[in-house]
C-alpha cells in the first residue's frame, strides 16, 4: 500500500513501524531513531494518534503462561437474520473476555470467533453455557489450534 496517498511520509511510516515493534519506546528514543528532535517527533505522534492511525498501545501477554492452553476458531451460524438477533449477538460478544476476535463473514458461517480457554473441558463448558445462549445462534463448529505458527497484530507499514 502506498501510504503517501494517505498523507503519510517516510518519518510517519518509520514511527509507526518502530512503535509496532516496541510500543514502550520513549519519545527521545523514537526521535533519535528517525533523526528528529523530540518536539517535532512528539507532535507527529500526537497527529498520528489524533488522525486515528495509532489507535492505542498495549502489552502483548503470553496466552500459555497465563494458563490458556486452548485456542479455538469457532464458526457461528444463524438460523434467521430477521430482527435484531445479529445486533444483539454482536453487542453481547463484545463483553465476553474469552472471545479475542469476532468477524462477520461471507460464506458458510455468519461469524468467526477466536476463543481462548484453559483446557478442553473449560472450552466445552464455554460453548455450552455461553456461546449456545447467545441470540440467534443455530450452529457452532469449532476448530482447535494444534500449534500457533504465527501470531501478530502488526500491519505491513513501510512496504512500497
Amino acid at each position: 500500500m502506498n501510504l503517501s496517498k494517505l498523507g503519510l511520509d517516510d518519518v510517519d511510516v518509520a514511527l509507526m513501524s518502530l512503535l509496532q515493534k516496541d510500543g514502550r519506546l520513549s519519545n527521545a528514543k523514537l526521535a533519535e531513531q528517525v533523526a528528529l528532535s523530540e518536539t517535532p517527533c512528539w507532535r507527529r505522534l500526537k497527529r498520528l494518534e489524533a488522525d486515528g492511525y495509532i489507535e492505542g498501545y498495549q502489552a502483548v501477554l503470553s496466552r500459555k503462561k497465563l494458563g490458556y492452553g486452548v485456542l479455538a476458531f469457532v464458526q457461528v451460524g444463524f438460523g434467521s437474520h430477521i430482527g435484531d438477533a445479529p445486533l444483539r449477538f454482536e453487542e453481547q460478544v463484545q463483553a465476553i473476555p474469552e472471545v479475542l476476535s469476532c468477524h462477520n463473514l461471507t460464506g458458510e458461517c455468519d461469524y468467526l470467533l477466536q476463543v481462548v480457554a484453559e483446557d478442553l473441558e473449560a472450552f466445552g463448558v464455554f460453548v455450552r453455557d455461553v456461546l449456545r445462549e447467545l441470540p440467534g445462534v443455530s450452529s457452532i463448529r469449532s476448530s482447535l489450534s494444534l500449534r500457533e505458527v504465527k501470531m501478530s497484530g502488526r500491519l505491513p507499514v513501510g512496504r512500497g
